[in-house]
């Protein structure tokens, strides 16, 4: 594959990231009910307050949290199948413990069960089986739940806030608090398609850019928002009476603490809530700052864990290849990739500037080469990384915004062309952990080959050893024969 046609292929992913689209809001109510009322400059004032500006294009792709998140619920059509072990904490340790294995056990209305189906939902999911019989008591019980993405958490709580909802009174009575506007409207996606039977429940979003006149009394039930906006509505324009919400929920905590100002205006809307409303509050992730904050939101919790994956390398070959430079990283590459039979790869560069060269060099050889990298807005990176899943591109070489979360099941090789180090210069473990875990899943062996080229790498390498206990093997790439030893 010429250069010309690589660059070609670049903006084939660009226009289908164009037609993924549909993150806009409609300024007429939905089928459903569901008001969506928004101006397209509120559009762009929202989307600019979520991407900032551009950074250089040879700087280390930060860790932008709201981003992954938000390309999590794009790319993923279903749920995921999820290995972790559930560890539940309830506040009452002496209150027997429910758990459900069907929806019919959870005697919702005909028409949320029906939306429930309607959305491909078959049996609840590891975390919907314990969460929901918690979230739908009476009286309602508040909790702290750890869920990723794609394990069915949105469903869960939207489910508890359309059970809740009493459609004949016509003001907020729900509200959820997301980080940025893109993630607002993926939950509003899942009320509408969850609540399509209801009609009597409407939703409104508390977003920068959708004005409302002073004085003015919303009818919706339902309110989606940013915290800022939110917050506004409660006590500055006085469109919410706080007083009267009868649920809470704060999602993705440990993308809202990332943001300036967002935990305390959390707790700030928080606080105007009555002491009967339930206060429910997800996150991926657990660290002190974040279970800090859950607690200061939500007082006399359940607690739902989940116990730490061992994502195991031992279904994965872990190898390493001596180089004196980045040409010779890339002549190795081209030896194993001219010994073995590669199904699809990944390779993990350090910035954007080398994942670029690489790329455009892999096209040269005749590699069929998407990339993705963290300039590209988040509609263009799920538009490649769909069209790598369905096996367009051979080879996605990328930069640390694709470590995690991404699963494709034709990837046999994992390639780390830069090792992962963190700001320090130290070894990023996770990150190495998450990077080369995207081969041997499902059950299949796996293969990792870690390009070495200075003395620097190879103490990364032999700390990276130490930490997983595990022997990385010295692979040399001008040897076929014991290439191809390394595919058997």
């Amino acid at each position: 594959m010429a250069t010309d046609s690589w660059a070609q292929a670049v903006d084939e992913q660009e226009a289908a990231a164009d037609s993924i689209g549909g993150l806009t809001l409609k300024e007429k109510p939905e089928a459903n009910g569901t008001a969506a009322i928004a101006t397209d400059s509120s559009s762009v004032a929202a989307k600019s307050e979520v991407q900032g500006e551009k950074k250089p294009a040879d700087e280390d792709d930060k860790d932008d949290k709201a981003a992954q998140s938000l390309l999590n619920k794009l790319i993923r059509s279903n749920l995921v199948s999820n290995t972790n072990q559930v560890e539940v904490l309830q506040k009452d340790p002496n209150s027997p413990l429910y758990s459900v294995k069907s929806f019919e056990e959870l005697r919702l209305k005909p028409q949320l069960l029906n939306g429930v189906y309607g959305m491909g939902f078959n049996r609840p999911s590891k975390i919907q089986e314990t969460a929901l019989p918690m979230m739908l008591a009476e009286p309602p019980q508040n909790l702290i739940a750890q869920s990723q993405s794609g394990t069915g958490k949105t469903a869960a709580f939207v489910l508890a806030m359309l059970s809740h909802v009493e459609p004949n009174n016509k003001y907020p009575q729900c509200l959820c608090v997301s980080p940025t506007y893109e993630l607002a409207l993926q939950t509003g996606k899942v009320i509408e398609q969850m609540g399509k039977q209801y009609e009597e429940v409407k939703l409104v979003y508390a977003i920068r850019g959708n004005k409302l006149p002073r004085g003015t009394k919303l009818h919706e039930q339902i309110v989606i928002g940013t915290p800022g906006t939110m917050l506004d509505w409660c006590s500055k324009f006085k469109f919410i009476d706080p007083k009267k919400i009868k649920v809470f929920v704060l999602d993705e905590a440990d993308v809202m603490i990332a943001t300036q100002g967002h935990q305390d205006q959390s707790i700030r809307i928080q606080r105007m809530l009555p002491e009967n409303c339930q206060m429910l509050l997800f996150s991926a992730t657990f660290e002190e700052t974040v279970w800090n904050f859950a607690q200061r939101i939500v007082p006399e919790p359940n607690i739902i864990k989940l116990k730490r994956e061992e994502e195991t390398l031992d279904t994965i070959k872990q190898y390493y290849v001596l180089c004196n430079s980045r040409e010779e990283k890339f002549q190795a590459l081209c030896n194993i990739y001219g010994a073995i039979t590669i199904a699809q790869a990944m390779v993990f560069c350090h910035t954007r500037k080398t994942a670029g060269w690489l790329a455009g060099e892999l096209s040269r050889e005749g590699h069929q080469v998407a990339l993705l990298s963290g300039e590209m807005q988040v509609e263009q990176r799920a538009a490649v990384i769909d069209r790598f899943r369905n096996g367009k591109e051979k080879v996605l070489v990328t930069t640390n915004v694709c470590a995690r979360g991404i699963d494709v099941e034709q990837v046999s090789v994992v390639i780390n062309f830069d090792l992962p180090v963190d700001r320090d210069g130290n070894p990023d473990n996770e990150t190495y952990l998450h990077r080369i875990g995207r081969t041997g899943r499902f059950g299949k062996r796996g293969l990792a080959i870690n390009m070495v080229d200075s003395k620097s790498s190879m103490n990364i390498l032999t700390r990276i050893q130490e930490h997983f206990s595990k022997n990385i093997e010295k692979l040399d790439t001008d040897d076929l024969d014991e290439i191809e030893k390394i595919a058997s």
